[in-house]
């Protein structure tokens, strides 16, 4: 019987207020690149231009203002973690230190100044898929201009999206709170940077060919807001993940044209917008197809979906346990008090 409830609390419909907007505009952010290199002849710059795209889950329920400053300066943010990826890409383990002690940073400044989800997500996600991209110095400007692109992209849908759609109370969200106390989230940001390189670490000596699926999946399942939840996540994930490969399976056996495939993403990503609030474990069904898709264009395995699905799904697994074990720490209130003890005591000394 408590197996039986637990699975029904893990797929229970939630009720939601969000509106269809924002998973149509999302739609738009994420497929319109995709279409627009598939037009031009470059389906690779497409997908990293639609990554960054994902911006636009930042833009907040606030007035015109807001909405736009938000989404620059998250834009910013997302341009910057692609490049200072690529950038400390020249070596495995540069790799995992740095993205380390940038989910560190990412999160401890989202903490400090509350943003809301998805939060640090796609930050560390974008600077995660940088880090495992070959070293070629020459491409970084390149390739940091495709994310660009879908920054700018997803900023001037959101600029006619504020003109045609207006918030009911737009000075509810105008004050900005900030944490006054500057270890509030240090401890838990040092377990997130550790986890997150140790993830990482792990995917490069296994030698998986995109080892970013392990980071971001781990970073996934880290997103619960308790124990419990966290633990939930992983469960969810996994069953998930399994589901979603069989369906991104399904379509990569029906060898769809890559328009076809453009526009499936689309849908899927509209999907997901409309799932995410409501229930995760049938999000993540629709996430895993569709990053699947996106991530895999002109993959070395993209020819051959049984081999791809099963790399996939050991990807994801591994991440998920790894996010599910630092998920541990994270919730484990001796360990933070004990942690938070040790750096104000370090700094006492420092200041000394």
């Amino acid at each position: 019987m408590k197996v039986l409830q637990e699975f029904r609390e893990l797929y229970a419909i939630k009720p939601s207020v969000r509106s269809w907007h924002i998973p149509f505009l999302a739609a738009m952010c994420v497929g319109l690149p995709l279409l627009a290199g598939y037009l031009l002849g470059n389906v690779r710059a497409g997908a990293t231009a639609s990554m960054a795209g994902l911006v636009i889950l930042y833009l907040p329920e606030a007035s015109f203002t807001r909405r736009m400053i938000t989404l620059m300066a998250c834009s910013f943010g997302l341009i910057v973690s692609f490049f200072a990826g690529l950038l400390f890409s020249f070596s495995d383990w540069s790799a995992c230190v740095f993205l380390g002690l940038y989910t560190f940073s990412v999160h401890w400044v989202t903490r400090y100044f509350k943003l809301r989800p998805p939060g640090n997500f796609f930050f560390i996600m974008l600077a995660a898929i940088g880090l495992c991209m070959p070293f070629e110095a020459a491409t970084i400007p390149l390739k940091t201009g495709y994310a660009t692109m879908g920054c700018i992209g997803a900023c001037l849908l959101a600029f006619i999206y504020g003109f045609m759609v207006r918030t009911k109370n737009p000075l509810a969200e105008e004050t900005i709170i900030v944490k006054k106390n500057i270890f509030s989230g240090t401890a838990e940001s040092v377990i997130f940077g550790i986890t997150l390189g140790v993830s990482l670490a792990l995917a490069k000596i296994l030698r998986l060919e995109n080892p970013y699926w392990v980071p971001v999946s781990c970073l996934a399942v880290l997103q619960g807001v308790s124990a419990k939840h966290i633990w939930q996540r992983s469960l969810q994930r996994i069953i998930g993940t399994f589901l979603g490969l069989g369906l991104a399976y399904l379509l990569l056996m029906l060898k769809l044209p890559v328009w076809g495939i453009c526009i499936g993403i689309m849908l899927m990503q509209f999907v997901v917008e409309m799932l995410i609030t409501r229930n995760y474990g049938l999000a993540v069904i629709f996430i895993t197809s569709l990053t699947l898709l996106l991530a895999e264009f002109g993959s070395t395995l993209s020819g051959k979906p049984a081999e791809l699905v099963a790399a996939r799904f050991t990807d994801i697994v591994l991440g998920s346990l790894v996010g599910a074990i630092g998920g541990y720490f994270v919730y484990h209130r001796k360990i933070k008090d004990k942690m938070e003890r040790q750096l104000r005591k370090t700094r006492i000394i420092l200041k000394r």
